[in-house]
């Protein structure tokens, strides 16, 4: 569904992504995994179109979209949720999503009724402005707002960043079930969560890609816990 071929990335002058590759097939999880400022986000960013790569190639659904806006990456079928949770703060929890379903330019599966059945948290939270919600309950909405866009594949940046446990374990459970019907490339820190919802991951550092395998064989190497994953 989606092969990264070579990226290099810059901001500026800084050379961030050094050669980055990957590929995440129909129906995996695949995750990336490394430490804060080793490109996870940059990579996210150039995939979706944020940033454009000054070489490379980037590939989704059999074309090349490389340098395309977002906007254009989004009707094709790929979402991204950021790490800093943009919400409509005056509007409630369901107006969120209602205003999410009306904006989607690909109808599908997903609805509102069907999001508040899967999301039991926000629905008990439907009438509450979403201003008002914690950032876990703003996490879970932004990742249900996104796919009611009824994307064929879903970038998740940062979700486990700064959030308590219990609603860790509400998006564990998620992401879990969700995976069934949507392709998901995450980008997390967090790498025992990570591995524990990820069929596969990369290890990236310093913009390079360090490691590739399964969620068995990277924790099991010691330098990849040693050096990258701090296991």
């Amino acid at each position: 569904m989606l092969e990264v071929k070579g990226i290099h990335t810059y901001y500026g002058d800084s050379h961030v992504l050094q050669g980055v590759s990957l590929e995440v097939h129909k129906g995996e999880v695949v995750c990336l995994l490394g430490r804060n400022g080793a490109g996870k986000t940059t990579t996210m960013k150039s995939i979706i179109g944020l940033v454009s790569p000054r070489q490379g190639t980037i590939i989704f659904m059999g074309e090349e979209t490389t340098g395309l806006s977002p906007y254009k990456m989004v009707w094709r079928g790929m979402d991204y949720v950021l790490e800093d949770r943009r919400v409509f703060p005056d509007l409630t929890v369901e107006e969120n999503l209602e205003v999410a379903h009306i904006a989607a330019r690909r109808k599908g599966q997903w609805t509102v009724k069907g999001i508040l059945e899967v999301f039991p948290m926000l629905d008990r939270l439907r009438h509450r402005k979403a201003g008002n919600l914690s950032g876990g309950e703003q996490q879970l909405l932004v990742i249900a707002r996104a796919l009611l866009a009824n994307p064929y594949m879903l970038l998740l940046d940062e979700p486990c960043e700064g959030l308590a446990p219990i609603i860790v374990e509400e998006l564990e459970k998620l992401i879990l079930e969700i995976r069934q019907e949507v392709t998901i490339l995450l980008a997390e820190q967090n790498a025992p969560f990570a591995l524990r919802v990820s069929h596969r991951g990369y290890v990236i550092e310093k913009g390079q890609i360090k490691f590739q395998g399964t969620r068995e064989e990277l924790p099991s190497n010691e330098e990849v816990q040693s050096r990258y994953l701090a296991l």
